[in-house]
């Protein structure tokens, strides 16, 4: 690697460090919102995140006021149910994920060297589709219009629109608004975490938080698109009587609770692990040694990870599965345990081989990990099935639930907030003032939540508003209103102590805890990672590398200047961290919010069945997207390489594998893929649980689903072709392969849809037909989609955008046609052969 050069004029870097300013200032006045820094885009999150918590949070104590005496009359049953859903919803949809996305946005440029994450206007997007999605949801309650059937909506309670009205349809297109953001995020955690390195940051050296932040990002991939999947069954149930959860048609609400467990109990590791990920930047800081044991908390964040897919029926002990079921998974909610356990033995044996500095975020994360534990320990006892036969759905689950989330995610969260608030202003949060809030958050939590566990053991069901006073349960409930309320007063003592004024308090240092990571090298002012990219030889850097912050800060190293007025950050290999790419990234544009505004206008439009509205959203939304990917994206470089320091050029231009876009695409059609595999686990799940699952209706027959399976793999070899001989520069040829492409894609897709239509399937008259239409459907909207790129092509190489040796646009398009044949393949394989080859 090549070694910094010795020294640069102060009159250069100076002047170089004022173009940076220039290029990466955010715009003033109203065009301050079209900002798409990913530092202040993490800023907004966060705060988002956090009034969706508070909002929530004052929920949770109007249902403890309810509570807290027998045959109170406080909140009405109905309002009590719509305030335990929302409050569920939004502390799981609207804060626990979101924060740690938001934390992970702001903190990574810096942590991984970079400039910025790969793409900015993908996180801007999500943000603005995250507030709307979530003031949407959080205004119904006070329309009167809340969804009321849990966070967890079950059918048939839910999907009975006398009892749940709109709130249901508000929950259901609401929050799959949200899952966009969640996934957006997800996309740019994973592509910036693996390609956005600075050089010499090799994978094994990577700070553990960007390590946890890839693995979470990699399980919500596959946790939330099972539930998108099944929001779809369920709003087409709800919308147009479609009975995928109605057992009189041949449905069965079982299949909710699988594809919502699928998606619900990762979620709690999707929370849990990024939490972990904090206390693995803290502790290490605190103790002034690095992290012991940094392969074996990899592995375990890995396993836990992988692990937490396999426990999601122990949420079901109770609905009647096989014995076989039973053991498995209460074997294997047990197992998971021990890489949990793994990662908090690390921390121990980093602070007993360190010298531990007592501190407040080190006070709240130990008080966290006390109380986290209590709700592992809770979580081994429903674990094992006899006990949870006992145990489930009564306030012992409330109990461990709370100990589980706010021990294993706020605690550390509110660490986090302590320990990384100086690089929002150069300043401390107030030590006085958050040991108040400690303990009283600390003493309020363990009142209000212990007592539950003995609640739930006296048979105090949840979700109950109510309840007679002559059953036992008086005193504790009592309690527990009382310590909600002192645990209530802590967290406002921290948002008072946030939110105070400070402008007459002095600046502190650039590293007050003396921290080792990268993170703490950006100062407040600064809306980009860092002044130059760095060399990085250590997991500590500024521990090992005594001279790399005044080597950064004089420009010394990689991208010191932004020579072109451009917005650019470096593209590095995934494993070596070797610069491949100087990539330019997207700035500010009115296009991410727009494009999000009709995006929810379209969901919102949906949820009261205004159609011709939704069609007009929806086009805006295309049209937005369109411009933002015609004007943002893959553009032709006056020149092919570009000087970032130290004697070496990288190409401005990528494509394939090489090209972040094309890992984008790779990551987003992994998940799309995962929503489809769901769709498909309930044509099985159909088919195994009824003797007769077709119920003597007709299905598609085999010669249409077949000749559309023909045809999309034809489709599928033209656009092979054209990226052939696109390569050789014969474009008229590609053209024409674009051309027959579209045709055979449009042809496939009528062909799917004839099958079912003149078979005349009915999918309101059973679930076969139903489902068989849901998956056919599915499969013509991704060709139609694929439509649209393939004429997104053939402009581009009108204007002169699509060349031999500027093709990252098909590259991509291939890409999706490839996950698309094995969707379309598997689809009209099995609608055509099954189930009449049973």
């Amino acid at each position: 690697m090549t070694e910094p050069l010795a020294s640069v004029s102060a009159e250069t870097s100076a002047a170089q460090e004022a173009e940076l300013r220039r290029v990466w200032a955010n715009p003033k006045g109203w065009r301050y919102w079209t900002s798409v820094n990913n530092t202040q885009i993490g800023l907004w999150y966060g705060s988002a995140a956090f009034i969706f918590m508070l909002f929530a949070g004052i929920l949770a104590l109007l249902m403890r006021l309810q509570l807290a005496v027998p045959d109170n009359d406080f909140l009405s049953a109905d309002l009590f149910n719509q305030a335990f859903t929302l409050h569920g919803t939004v502390m799981m949809f609207l804060f626990a994920v979101p924060i740690f996305e938001a934390v992970a946005i702001f903190l990574l440029p810096s942590m991984l060297g970079a400039r910025e994450l790969p793409f900015p206007r993908l996180s801007a997007f999500g943000f603005w589709s995250f507030a709307l999605g979530g003031v949407f949801v959080c205004g119904s309650i006070f329309f009167g219009a809340a969804p009321n059937a849990g966070w967890f909506m079950y059918p048939p309670l839910a999907t009975d629109k006398q009892y749940s009205g709109i709130g249901a349809d508000i929950w259901l297109l609401g929050l799959s608004f949200i899952e966009v953001a969640s996934i957006a995020a997800a996309v740019e955690l994973i592509v910036g975490i693996m390609k956005c390195r600075a050089p010499g940051m090799r994978i094994n050296m990577m700070p553990l938080f960007a390590w946890y932040l890839l693995i979470v990002a990699g399980m919500i991939l596959f946790a939330f698109p099972p539930l998108i999947a099944g929001d779809i069954l369920f709003e087409m149930e709800r919308m147009f009587d479609w009975p995928f959860f109605d057992a009189a048609r041949g449905g069965d609400p079982l299949l909710w609770q699988h594809l919502f467990w699928i998606f619900g109990h990762p979620e709690v590791y999707i929370i849990f692990l990024p939490a972990i990920a904090l206390m693995a930047m803290i502790v290490p800081t605190f103790a002034q040694r690095p992290i012991v044991g940094y392969s074996w908390i990899v592995l375990a964040a890995v396993g836990t990870g992988f692990l937490s897919f396999g426990l999601w029926v122990h949420h079901m002990f109770t609905t009647g599965l096989p014995q076989i079921s039973l053991a498995f998974f209460s074997a294997a909610s047990e197992a998971v345990a021990i890489p949990t356990g793994v990662q908090i033995f690390v921390f121990i044996a980093t602070m007993l081989a360190g010298r531990v500095i007592f501190s407040l975020p080190m006070l709240f994360g130990a008080g966290g990990l006390a109380i986290f534990i209590i709700g592992g320990l809770t979580g081994v006892m429903v674990a094992l099935a006899p006990f949870d036969w006992q145990a489930h759905d009564t306030y012992f689950v409330v109990a461990h639930l709370h100990y589980v989330m706010i021990g294993g995610m706020l605690f550390p969260v509110v660490a986090g907030i302590y320990y990384y608030y100086p690089l929002v202003n150069a300043q401390k949060l107030s030590a006085r003032w958050g040991k108040i809030a400690f303990w009283l958050m600390f003493v309020g939590f363990n009142t209000a939540f212990f007592p539950m566990h003995l609640t739930g053991l006296r048979g105090m069901p949840r979700r109950v508003f109510t309840y007679p006073s002559d059953v036992g349960w008086n005193l504790l409930n009592l309690v527990s209103t009382i310590g909600a309320f002192i645990f209530a007063a802590g967290v406002t003592i921290i948002v008072v102590d946030v939110l105070r004024p400070k402008h007459r308090e002095p600046k502190g240092e650039m590293n007050p805890w003396n921290a080792g990571t990268l993170e703490w090298i950006s100062e407040p002012e600064e809306n980009w990672g860092v002044r130059s990219i760095p060399i990085i030889k250590s997991r500590y850097p500024l521990w090992d590398q005594p001279e790399l912050i005044d080597g950064i800060k004089a420009g010394r190293y990689y991208l010191p200047d932004a020579a072109d007025g451009r917005r650019e950050t470096l593209v590095t290999s995934v494993l070596d961290a070797e610069p491949l790419q100087c990539l330019r990234v997207g700035g500010t544009s009115l296009l991410t919010i727009i494009s999000a505004l009709a995006l929810g206008g379209a969901f919102i439009a949906l949820t009261f069945h205004w159609w011709i509205l939704t069609a007009l959203c929806a086009a805006v939304t295309l049209v937005a997207i369109l411009i933002w990917l015609w004007t943002g994206t893959n553009e032709i470089p006056r020149q092919n390489l570009r000087d970032i320091g130290l004697g070496k050029q990288v190409p401005l231009y990528a494509s394939g594998p090489a090209s972040v876009g094309w890992w984008a695409v790779f990551i987003t059609m992994a998940g799309d893929g995962t929503a489809y595999a769901s769709l498909m686990f309930g044509y099985f799940f159909y088919w195994t649980i009824h003797p007769d699952f077709t119920a003597g209706l007709p299905g598609p027959g085999r010669i249409w689903p077949l000749m559309a399976a023909a045809l999309f793999a034809l489709a599928w070899l033209a656009m092979l072709f054209a990226r052939s001989i696109n390569t050789n520069g014969r474009m008229a040829s590609v053209r024409l392969c674009l051309l027959t492409s579209t045709i055979l894609t449009l042809a496939a897709c009528a062909a799917g849809l004839a099958g079912p239509y003149l078979y005349d399937m009915q999918p309101t008259a059973h679930v076969y037909p139903a489902i068989v239409w849901v998956i056919v459907l599915w499969t013509v909207l991704h060709g139609l989609v694929a439509v649209i790129m393939q004429f997104y092509c053939l402009a581009s190489s009108f204007a002169g955008r699509l060349t031999a040796e500027y093709d990252a646009d098909l590259h991509n398009v291939v890409l999706y046609w490839h996950f698309l044949v094995i969707t379309a393949l598997t689809s009209f394989g099995v609608l055509g052969l099954f189930p009449e080859l049973r």
